[in-house]
């Protein structure tokens, strides 16, 4: 297990957010250890705005310490409006390895869930079956593009071996859980040689899939069929959802002409 060493205090943390499966949001940490090399979206953000200075720096994950005394003041602010909140978009919830994390994300969700707020879960980490004696309107969810651990080790250094993903969201689904699974963001064959469907059959037992692909990398574009790739992963994922009758959404520019 590893200890977060960086702190910091920020003066708000719900908002609303403009990504197109999301409604309101909140990131509880600064940075993730799982360190996604694809390249990710989050960290050229931060790194653009001046709130990490780099690689390593975003690495090293800073919690937010005054998580909850935020809610406090920002819940009833907000509660009438949120359908639903998501965590998180620019960290991850559940960073592997990191209890505080972990301890603080399950606090958070308890406090908005006592005020009738439902929470959605992705994550790259490990989900503890705690979860499954929070309020069942909550959706968990993990990251799973492949299920080469090469690829995995290369690409998402820090983050939680795939199968021990998988094992943790089959649990929180046996045990009465909402589950979902983001293949995203899904590579082409000159990254990964692979094939969609023992993914998609290895994720069959979730409530919704969400499909999406490789965005802010060279070598997709260096691939010169990625167009007609991506479409043909897209229209898989759709027949597999409803073929087992899952709930799916393809993300825009996903599907291109």
């Amino acid at each position: 297990m590893k200890e977060i060493k960086k702190f910091i205090k920020r003066k708000t943390l719900i908002y609303k957010t403009e990504v197109e499966y999301g409604d309101y949001t909140m990131n509880h940490v600064l940075g993730c250890s799982h360190g996604c090399k694809y390249p990710c979206y989050a960290f050229l953000q931060k790194k653009r705005f001046g709130e990490v200075k780099s690689y390593e720096d975003w690495c090293e994950p800073a919690l937010v310490e005054n998580t909850l005394e935020l809610l406090d003041v920002e819940i009833p602010k907000f509660k009438d409006k949120i359908q639903i909140l998501h965590m998180c978009f620019t960290t991850d919830p559940f960073m592997y390895e990191y209890p505080e994390v972990q301890s603080m994300s399950i606090a958070a969700i308890k406090k908005l869930n006592t005020a009738g707020i439902k929470c959605s879960v992705l994550t790259k980490g490990f989900l503890p079956i705690k979860l499954s004696e929070l309020s069942k309107g909550n959706e968990y969810g993990i990251t799973l593009v492949s299920l080469d651990e090469a690829f995995r080790e290369r690409m998402e250094p820090g983050s939680a071996p795939f199968q021990e993903r998988l094992a943790a969201l089959r649990a929180l689904h046996d045990a009465g859980c909402k589950t979902w699974v983001s293949i995203e963001p899904y590579p082409t064959p000159n990254i990964c040689t692979q094939e969609l469907m023992p993914i998609l059959e290895a994720v069959g037992f979730v409530d919704r899939i969400i499909f999406g692909r490789m965005n802010y990398s060279k070598e997709v574009t260096a691939y010169k069929k990625h167009k007609d790739f991506f479409n043909k992963r897209a229209a898989e994922t759709i027949k597999f959802c409803e073929d087992h009758r899952i709930s799916y959404h393809v993300k825009d520019g996903t599907i291109t002409a």
